[in-house]
This record gives structure tokens, C-alpha cells and sequence, in this order.
């Protein structure tokens, strides 16, 4: 342990090294002088709540400091693949900027340019912050693309910005031994999420909200098998929960327990799509491509979450790019058939106004201490308990996996958690996660809410596919699939 002469102790005399001692030791014992005060504080709900984040410690530390293998090879061919993807997005923009516009010099980086070019040259109305100011950013882009002089430019402008995105997240930097990890904050939202940023080390970064396209890079250990639990439909059962606890209306709940909900929501917005009556073929309809990589029914995901949780038509129909319209006409049925949301909507309001707190079916107790009369603060009020709840739920099922030692935990992801295994014990270990998973929860008049859960088993993070047979795959027993080798950039060949 280091010791510090404190007798003659001076800023000045202190070595950067014993600065960041002195600084750690007064971190600590002021965070436990405060620790006293605040412990009389707590009420039933409150201590709950703290002894819950007390046991995610050590599921938290056991995931920070194993992370997750990185499959070298399979990086530098994304990192090589999103390149050249860049590179060719930017040579056909410059070209449409220079031969349609004759606007030699144009870089699509460069807030001025994008000004210029769309201000001046389109001479389409200026966009605006709140502020006052000029803008190109996302949103401005989003409404300028509405302009058919302007539309190839800003799908080229969109695409650029999240490829770079992408594959700023890739080359993200990871650790010596070929890991990447995240530092996750327990504490980290109001919501009980966790939040994850970069690791200790300054390496890694957020790994809660990595896109599909990027997650093939993401590997078991050798002689391990990767899993992902996925609480199917969680967030809408705990909406139908609450409505069922508040009023006694179950017609959601029971269209999540009963079937698909995403796919029912589909069959509302989309009614000429040609529906079997179906389940799996009208599953099949509903996940056909809409708009970029998402489809149909990620769209209705979207709508549907979105109506839950407050969001006005014309705020959807720019979020899921669908016409406002279609979003209206979507939103009336929608409520129809649901009207326990709008009841729900008008309690939380109430509550928000009256106590300014809510207490979420988990049990954790929240104070909202924005203004009342706030769309903001109503938006935010009415996600609240869907969110919580479902995040206290899955994290109670990590704590049962973590304490069992039949696997060894990856990462949370909100609604899911990842874990890797011996693969030669999948079809004996599987099973027991799922039973450790397993919740009920007791709902007002002799109902429970249970949330089942997907299993999908692979070697890598990414779907299975032709391209990637190592990917995740929704799990059977005794699977048959063999690992096959990674990329080694050691061995491949160039010319």
C-alpha cells in the first residue's frame, strides 16, 4: 500500500503520481461520510432499490473485467468493407455536387459547404435551431430530403454520416489481450438502465447499442458457445400489465400473450399487404423490407412504442419515415382497439401534476422535478414504468444466472443479456438459464405478468446466415452446427 508523509504535505510537493492517491483517498472517505447522511433518508421503496444496485455490483465488475473477444480478422474486413463503402458514397456525391451544380471544392463534412449548397445554391429555406441559428444537422437534413432538388444529396449526406459512425465504432480501441470492454454505471439513468462508456483503461466504449451489421466481430472464446437472451415483447407486456393493474382493461396484455403484437400492428397499418390469417406466414408478410434495413413490423415496433409512450403522428411519421397521414389513420385505429392507453396516458398525467412521482410496477420510486405542465416531462413520465420495469426485471434474471456459475455473462443489453458457455454442455445448460430467467410477477386481480424469453446460440454476436454460419441461431436442442475458423489476418493473402 503506498504511504504518504502528510507532515509536510504541500501541492507542490506531491508527484503526479501521489496526487491521484490523495485524490482516490478523499473520493472515498467523503463518499462514505456521505453514505450516513443519506442511509436514514431511505424509505421502503428507496431501500429497495439501493440494496437491489448494491447486488448488480458483482454481476457488473465480473462483466467489466471479462469483456468480450474480438475476432480480429472479421474487424479489419468491416473496417476494409465500410472504407470503400465511404469512399465510393463520396466520390458519387462530389460528382453530383460538381456536374449538377457546378460546384467545384464541395466537402460534405463542412457545415459551411452544406450551407452553401443548400441555402444558396438550392435556395430552399433556411433550417433553424431553436437558437436562431443555421443548421444542416440531422433534423434539418430529415426535412430538407423533402426537397426533391435536394433529396440525392441528403441520402447521400444520411448514409455518409452513419457509416462513419459505424465504423468509428469499430475501430474502436481495444486492450492488449484482444478484448473489448465497457465500464457499465449502475446508476447510470433514472430509468435503473444500466449506461456503459469507455472502459477504465480508456479502451472500448458503449456496447449496449452496437447496429447487427457491426456485432460479427464479437466472438466466444475458444471451446465456448455464445447465447442471447431476448425478452420477447417486454416492454408492451409491462404496458399491459399496468393497465391491467390500473383499470382492469387486459385487451393488450392479452394480444401480447395471445400473438405476435408487432405483426397484429402491421395488419392496422398496412391492411392491403394481403394477410393469410396465419400467424407464421403473416410473420413472414410482416418482416419483408420497408425502409432501409428495417421492415414492416419494425416499423410498427417503432409506431407502437412510440403511441404507448405519447408521441404525436407527424413526431412518428419522421422517426419511422412513414406519411403522417398513414400514422394518423394508424394511431385512430390503434387506440380503438386499445383504449386502456389513453386512460393510462391521462393517469400519469394526473399523478405527474398531483405528486410529481410515480412508483413503477418493480417497485422503484421516482421524483420528476422538471415542470408539470411539461410535454417533455409527460413523455418522459410515460415511458418511465415500461422501462424500469422491464430493465429490474431482466436484471433480477441476471442476478440468478450470475449467481448459479453455469456460464459466464457478457453483457447486458437493456431487454437482453449475452453469456457464453462450454459448448459441448449447451443442450444441459441452456434449459437452466431459461428456468433462471424465468419471472412471475403478481398483478392486481389474480393476474401475473410473465415475460418469456427468445434464446438464440452461435459462436458470434451477428444473425446466422449463409455469409455467417458462426452467427446466432434461434436455439434447438441438440444442434448440429460445427465453429468454423475465424478470419486470421495472419494468413490471408495479399496481392
Amino acid at each position: 500500500m503506498k504511504v504518504i508523509n502528510t507532515a509536510k504535505l504541500t501541492p507542490k510537493s506531491l508527484t503526479p503520481q501521489d496526487r491521484e492517491w490523495v485524490y482516490n483517498g478523499l473520493d472515498c472517505c467523503l463518499t462514505y461520510e456521505i453514505l450516513d447522511v443519506l442511509l436514514p433518508q431511505l424509505d421502503k421503496h428507496t431501500t429497495k432499490t439501493y440494496n437491489f444496485s448494491l447486488a448488480l455490483q458483482a454481476p457488473v465488475l465480473d462483466m467489466r473485467m471479462r469483456g468480450v473477444r474480438v475476432d480480429e480478422g472479421q474487424r479489419m474486413v468491416l473496417i476494409g468493407q465500410y472504407k470503400d463503402t465511404i469512399e465510393k458514397l463520396e466520390d458519387n456525391l462530389e460528382r453530383i455536387v460538381r456536374e449538377g451544380c457546378d460546384y467545384a471544392g464541395f466537402n460534405w463534412r463542412s457545415p459551411d459547404c452544406l450551407r452553401y449548397l443548400f441555402y444558396d445554391i438550392f435556395r430552399i429555406p433556411e433550417e433553424r435551431t431553436k437558437e436562431g441559428k443555421v443548421t444542416v444537422n440531422r433534423a434539418a437534413l430529415e426535412k430538407l430530403e423533402k426537397y426533391p432538388i435536394a433529396t440525392q444529396v441528403v441520402k447521400h449526406m444520411i448514409e455518409l454520416r452513419e457509416m462513419g459512425k459505424r465504423l468509428q465504432v469499430i475501430q474502436t480501441k481495444i486492450d492488449h489481450d484482444g478484448r473489448i470492454r465497457t465500464s457499465y454505471n449502475i446508476a447510470g439513468t433514472t430509468t435503473g438502465r444500466f449506461s456503459s462508456s469507455f472502459s477504465e483503461f480508456g479502451t472500448g466504449g458503449n456496447l449496449q447499442n452496437i447496429e447487427e451489421a457491426l456485432r460479427t466481430m464479437f466472438i466466444a472464446d475458444p471451446g465456448m458457445k455464445m447465447a442471447n437472451f431476448d425478452a420477447e415483447q417486454g416492454e408492451s407486456r409491462v404496458v399491459g400489465a399496468i393497465e391491467w393493474n390500473l383499470f382492469k382493461r387486459g385487451s393488450y396484455l392479452d394480444a401480447c400473450e395471445r400473438e405476435d403484437l408487432h405483426t397484429t400492428v402491421a395488419k392496422l397499418c398496412w391492411p392491403e399487404l394481403h394477410w393469410t390469417g396465419d400467424i407464421r406466414r403473416d410473420r413472414d408478410i410482416a418482416e419483408r423490407p420497408y425502409y432501409r434495413d428495417y421492415s414492416y413490423r419494425f416499423m410498427c415496433k417503432k409506431l407502437g412504442h412510440g403511441s404507448n409512450y405519447g408521441g404525436k403522428a407527424e413526431t412518428l411519421g419522421d422517426q419511422s419515415k412513414i406519411d403522417t397521414r398513414v400514422v394518423m389513420e394508424f394511431q385512430s385505429k390503434y387506440f380503438k382497439l386499445f383504449p386502456a392507453h389513453q386512460m393510462w396516458h391521462s393517469w400519469v398525467e394526473h399523478q405527474i401534476r398531483a405528486s410529481q412521482r410515480l412508483l413503477s410496477l418493480s417497485g422503484r420510486l421516482r421524483h420528476f422535478l422538471g415542470r408539470t405542465d411539461s410535454a417533455d416531462v409527460l413523455r418522459d413520465a410515460i415511458a418511465y414504468d415500461p422501462q424500469c420495469s422491464l430493465s429490474d426485471i431482466v436484471k433480477q434474471g441476471l442476478l440468478r444466472v450470475h449467481s448459479a456459475y453455469i456460464c459466464e455473462l457478457l453483457m447486458e443489453n437493456h431487454d437482453s443479456i449475452l453469456v457464453q458457455y462450454p459448448e459441448e454442455k449447451e443442450d444441459e445448460i441452456i434449459p437452466q438459464i431459461i428456468k433462471l430467467l424465468y419471472n412471475e410477477l403478481p398483478l392486481q386481480h389474480n393476474r401475473t405478468l410473465t415475460i418469456p424469453y427468445g434464446c438464440q446460440t452461435g459462436w458470434n454476436w451477428g444473425k446466422f446466415s449463409k455469409d455467417n454460419p458462426n452467427g446466432l441461431k434461434e436455439y434447438k436442442p441438440n444442434d448440429k452446427r460445427r465453429r468454423t475458423p475465424e478470419v486470421d489476418i495472419l494468413d490471408r493473402v495479399f496481392r
